[in-house]
């Protein structure tokens, strides 16, 4: 079955889908993105991460015309159907569009959208057993002073490569990034959850984190469904050292246990108890929520 990619507003086979040498996303980073989930033909949290990419690239200035969430959403789900993309993963980008130099206004007034669908596999599946070992970053996440941490923008990310690359370079798993005082953020591609006396902690956006789609599903479960009590604080590296429990949220990793940090056993040094049932809850979540394509 040919595969197609989705381009403002046209379906491209995939082998031939191109962007154009000016695009300001390719160009300076100039553009919003979204990583979104599909569970046996239902796109997860999708009015959720339609909502993000809009409020992103509002802030930012984009020239979005009559692009709103329902015409993105709806964007997203035809893709879906072309592929016949029934489980797997969207990757959804748009930038402020075409034309050389920084200045916008040089620019043509028109911002490129493109859909993609395909297959990804963050993280093996013995990780999810076993839990992640993970490393303190030297790199740091930007200061929310500089670039809102809610905007998930292109162009921010070559911190978070940086992190993976140090995370890589000693066989860890996951690497975690502090913010300019020396708070915890997030992982490179993550979010962070801390158990601790029967209390879940993660840190705040205003901490330099993304405010993650599955974040927010994994606190209303935490609270809902396990009745657990959920803090957004500052955390600081002792708080994960000296956690009972510690988990990674994110589209991709879902949630997953994190057993190590800088050869610190968190806890008993493998997954906890807590995060089995949290990562139980969001299993049966996945497969009886969503939007059908």
């Amino acid at each position: 079955m040919a595969e197609f990619v989705y381009f403002n507003g046209e379906f491209v086979p995939k082998e031939q889908a191109t962007i154009p040498l000016f695009d300001h996303g390719f160009l300076y980073g100039d553009g919003v993105f979204e990583g979104i989930r599909v569970y046996n033909g239902n796109v997860f949290e999708l009015p959720a991460h339609a909502a993000r990419l809009l409020a992103g690239a509002r802030a930012l200035g984009f020239p979005l015309g009559e692009l709103d969430e329902a015409k993105a959403s709806a964007a997203i789900l035809a893709i879906c159907r072309k592929n016949d993309h029934q489980n797997g993963y969207i990757r959804v980008n748009l930038t402020r569009g075409t034309g050389l130099g920084l200045d916008p206004g040089h620019l043509e007034p028109k911002v490129n959208f493109m859909i993609a669908t395909r297959q990804l596999a963050l993280y093996g599946p013995e990780l999810y057993e076993e839990g992640l070992r993970m490393i303190t970053c030297s790199t740091r996440v930007p200061s929310p002073d500089a670039i809102d941490p809610r905007i998930k923008c292109t162009g921010k990310y070559i911190n978070n490569i940086l992190a993976k690359m140090e995370a890589n370079r000693v066989g860890a798993g996951e690497g975690i990034m502090l913010n300019q005082q020396g708070y915890v953020a997030e992982a490179t591609g993550d979010n962070v959850f801390i158990l601790r006396d029967g209390a879940l902690s993660t840190p705040p956006p205003s901490a330099g984190c993304l405010k993650g789609i599955t974040r927010g599903v994994a606190i209303k479960l935490a609270q809902e469904q396990l009745g657990l009590k959920v803090v957004e604080e500052n955390l600081t590296l002792f708080d994960i050292y000296s956690a009972d429990e510690c988990f990674l949220t994110g589209t991709a990793a879902e949630i997953i246990p994190a057993v190590s940090l800088d050869e610190r056993l968190i806890g008993g040094g493998k997954p906890g108890p807590v995060t089995a049932q949290l990562v139980a809850a969001f299993r049966i979540y996945t497969q009886t929520t969503g939007t059908p394509i």
